[in-house]
């Protein structure tokens, strides 16, 4: 059983849910990743989505972009990230970490080199935005030989038969996302979520994770309510973004308080 699965098993026996913040490597600077990783882990997340910088990141919003921008300027790329992943794991060998990146970096380097590299590096789990389910069977593949969950995302307008396909191909959880269009979009339907992860569970008894438009305590124990795991990302990023040195550890824990407690305090539906 891989961390995220047992993480998730885990919550469900105490019928919580679990939190997944996600920051970008390298923003605002590589020399505060590690810190800002083990800040999350301290305030309540139970895994971390680290993304890869990318100088396309086309499923992203200007928040995020600007997160890879300030991390390209660093130089940070996959080999940055996988270094900063083993740092990690110096003191945490708890936390699931699941990176959120782009096919190109990947196809750069070939599946296996990267499926080896990841695990070399004690990552949980990989989310690849552009790869289509029916082009990524090796990746697949690659990546369960060595115990790596794909991790595959479903939207508001994905069909039931590629759900299916969607569904046996992932391990770990799937990630709903919620609204249509990029990340820090607004607006989040409860109502309609809960009705998309509903019918997904039909298809599927992976654990359901719900991101994209979740923006604050509010919203985050609404989607607790319906989901195994609430994914907030640009909330988070934002919160980076405008903090200096002095306080951006501070202003993140904050953030991760406020929404741990909101999640926690869900009631499931």
């Amino acid at each position: 059983m891989s961390r995220i699965q047992a993480t998730f098993k885990t919550l469900k026996q105490q019928g919580k849910t679990a939190l997944i913040p996600y920051i970008t490597a390298g923003d605002p600077h590589p020399k505060h990743t590690v810190n800002l990783m083990h800040t999350l882990v301290k305030n309540g997340a139970d895994m971390i989505e680290l993304g890869i910088p990318f100088s396309d990141p086309m499923a992203d919003g200007p928040v995020i972009q600007r997160a890879s921008e300030r991390a390209l300027v660093h130089k940070v790329g996959l080999t940055a990230v996988l270094e900063m992943v083993k740092a990690f794991r110096q003191t945490d060998q708890a936390t699931p970490i699941i990176l959120m990146g782009y096919a190109n970096p990947i196809e750069a380097i070939g599946a296996v080199n990267f499926a080896d590299r990841a695990k070399a590096a004690d990552v949980d789990g990989v989310i690849t935005v552009d790869y289509p389910p029916e082009e990524c069977g090796e990746f697949v593949k690659e990546l369960r030989a060595r115990d790596i969950d794909p991790v595959f995302l479903l939207s508001p307008t994905t069909e039931p038969s590629r759900i299916d396909l969607i569904v046996n191909q992932a391990s770990g959880f799937v990630y709903y996302v919620s609204l249509k269009g990029v990340t820090g979009a607004a607006n989040l339907d409860i109502a309609e979520v809960s009705q998309r992860v509903a019918s997904i569970r039909k298809q599927t008894n992976l654990p359901v994770g719900v991101g994209f438009g979740i923006r604050d305590a509010v919203t985050a124990k609404a989607t607790a309510a319906i989901a195994d795991a609430v994914v907030v990302g640009s909330r988070m990023v934002q919160v980076i973004e405008a903090s200096n040195n002095e306080n951006l550890l501070n202003n993140v824990a904050t953030l991760m308080l406020e929404l741990k407690a909101a999640v926690d305090a869900a009631v499931k539906i």
